[in-house]
């Protein structure tokens, strides 16, 4: 089970609250292992994460270690785990390539809306008053669902931001960029750089993503969203207004959410859209996905003073 502050709960897998006693939970257990099981209809995966969810609340012991925060990422940004809660500190420069002296020039703060609202809606939930700090792990593993997903994707853009930060000075990266004024649209990042123009989404739906046809799909992404197509949408409407074309849209998401290094859209509107694991994209921006389409290093600089005069932060 991901340590994703997107990632179900194993309450939540089990189907009960977090408060229910053991012997509930074991028979909720009982009865869903019965249900998944592959030999009584129901899939390997189903069954697996039945069994990992046992496995960390199971037992009274091991359920009191979960609730108290225990083994959660602590730096979700630099890929470190331990138990001393959410990094509340982001450091979008910070690289693990410690021999890099020169950065790409990187604008506009990663992740910066995600931990707003993060943080407006757990002093919410928390209550008025309350002097609890809202990164502690125990207090964010039992957070609904949709505050949790918004500091997945605060941590998943800050963590995009200091993967592509030592790309050098050909590079120029704007994050948390307006689309447009009369809407909430934004492009998580957008990287200029010889291989060309890209606009790129971080996203951690707190599990396995896959694409079939054309578009993202895993338990994770709603029934409502079309990552790629969103993607699209705000590309082209960025586009439109700074008079730029991208050379390609990109998904990254963490390693383990993605079977294969990349997966590209093979047809449609969307073909060449890629979906690339976190720690391939610094490559897939240097290279490019398209050797043929790559841009010249004179559009890119002539290119940069354009963005910079369209670029608004949200």
């Amino acid at each position: 089970m991901s340590d994703s502050p997107a990632a179900p709960s194993p309450y939540e897998v089990l189907g009960v609250s977090a408060t229910v006693s053991q012997e509930e939970l074991r028979r909720a257990y009982r009865r869903l292992a019965r249900a998944t099981h592959p030999d009584t209809g129901g899939t390997a995966a189903a069954f697996q994460a039945v069994q990992t969810a046992w496995e960390l609340v199971g037992d009274p012991d091991d359920r009191a270690r979960y609730d108290r925060g225990e083994s959660l990422v602590v730096d979700a940004v630099a890929g470190e785990s331990g138990g001393a809660g959410f990094s509340a500190t982001v450091h979008p420069t910070r690289t693990s390539s410690r021999g890099a002296t020169v950065r790409a020039r990187s604008y506009g703060h990663p992740g910066g809306r995600a931990r707003e609202r993060f943080l407006t809606l757990m002093r919410e939930w928390m209550g008025r008053g309350s002097d609890a700090d809202p990164y502690d792990p125990a207090l964010v593993r039992s957070a609904p669902r949709e505050i949790r997903m918004l500091l997945a994707e605060a941590l998943a853009e800050e963590a995009t931001a200091r993967a592509v930060s030592g790309l050098g000075i050909g590079f120029t990266i704007w994050n948390d960029v307006a689309v447009h004024p009369a809407t909430d649209a934004k492009l998580d990042h957008i990287v200029l750089g010889p291989a060309g123009l890209f606009a790129v989404r971080s996203a951690d739906w707190g599990g396995e993503v896959k694409l079939a046809k054309g578009e993202l799909t895993g338990s994770g992404i709603g029934r409502d969203e079309e990552p790629f197509r969103e993607l699209h949408a705000a590309a082209k409407s960025f586009g439109r207004q700074a008079g730029v074309r991208f050379t390609g849209l990109i998904v990254v998401v963490p390693d383990d959410a993605l079977a294969v290094p990349f997966d590209i859209v093979q047809r449609g509107r969307l073909a060449g859209s890629l979906v690339v694991r976190r720690s391939l994209l610094p490559t897939v921006l240097r290279d490019g996905a398209n050797a043929a389409g790559r841009e010249s290093v004179d559009r890119a600089f002539e290119l940069r003073p354009r963005l910079q005069e369209a670029v608004r932060f949200v």
